[in-house]
């Protein structure tokens, strides 16, 4: 019996699996840093330069250290806010914070770019009648929220979680839980697709999910063996393939 015979609910990741970034990932968000301290300077705050790019680098860096070892999400709305309050600007408008990091996410979202295949799988999917998901690590959930926008990938999707709106990372199964609640659904009856072992296959499985794993995008060299000693129950290496792997759901979700 195939690992996939009681599914209709698919679930997807964002990054590096619907869609792929097309610039150097270092070089770019360093200029994201730099777009976000223009936006603060315009709008008025007294920041210097290189001492403020220095200080904001470390923060990011310790916040991406400590989400990947607790797997919890604070955002960069929460870091950004603290080291501003430190700066001398502890009681800013909330909406010029959040104006700043759309700055910032600016330029990271004109390089990520939709797989070719994203839509017709996406499309081919829902014909069959799958229910389909999104659940994305993210530091910043109105960056997401930009990204489906811009790609065109809302209406495929029920739901959408990002770590950012939950507070929980993949791969625990808390945020997994959270996206099934929608449908009031078993683990059972869903898959994860996504790009990264210790995230999306790891979760799934903690969740109680069959997981595939696509490698197209993948750092295959850094990940194959984790991947292997999490046994996914498929491994694709592009979309369309899962149009071979699923054909129509033996079973609906509740409306």
């Amino acid at each position: 019996m195939s690992a996939f015979a009681n599914v209709h609910i698919v679930f997807f990741d964002l990054g590096h699996t619907l869609l792929y970034f097309d610039g150097d990932w270092p070089q770019v968000f360093l200029q994201a840093q730099e777009s976000l301290w223009e936006a603060l300077v315009q709008a008025g705050l007294r920041l210097e330069r290189a001492a403020f790019l220095r200080r904001l680098r470390r923060r990011l860096e310790a916040y991406y250290r400590e989400r990947e070892a607790v797997f919890i999400e604070h955002t960069t709305t929460r870091v950004l806010t603290a080291l501003l309050a430190e700066e001398g600007y502890p009681r800013l408008p909330a909406r010029l914070v959040q104006q700043a990091l759309e700055r910032m996410y600016a330029t990271t979202q004109a390089h990520w770019q939709a797989d070719p295949q994203a839509h017709t799988t996406l499309r081919g999917l829902r014909a069959r009648g799958y229910a389909l998901g999104l659940i994305s690590n993210a530091a910043h959930d109105a960056d997401v929220q930009a990204l489906v926008e811009q790609h065109r990938l809302r209406a495929y999707f029920d739901v959408i979680l990002t770590s950012a709106a939950v507070g929980i990372r993949k791969p625990d199964a808390r945020i997994f839980a959270a996206a099934l609640a929608h449908w009031g659904c078993p683990p059972g009856h869903a898959l994860m697709v996504g790009d990264t072992p210790g995230a999306d296959i790891l979760g799934a499985h903690r969740a109680g999910m069959p997981a595939i794993w696509l490698t197209r995008y993948a750092d295959t060299a850094c990940n194959r063996a984790e991947a292997e000693a999490l046994a996914p129950e498929a491994r694709i290496a592009d979309l369309s393939a899962l149009l071979a792997l699923l054909r129509a759901p033996a079973r609906h979700p509740p409306p």
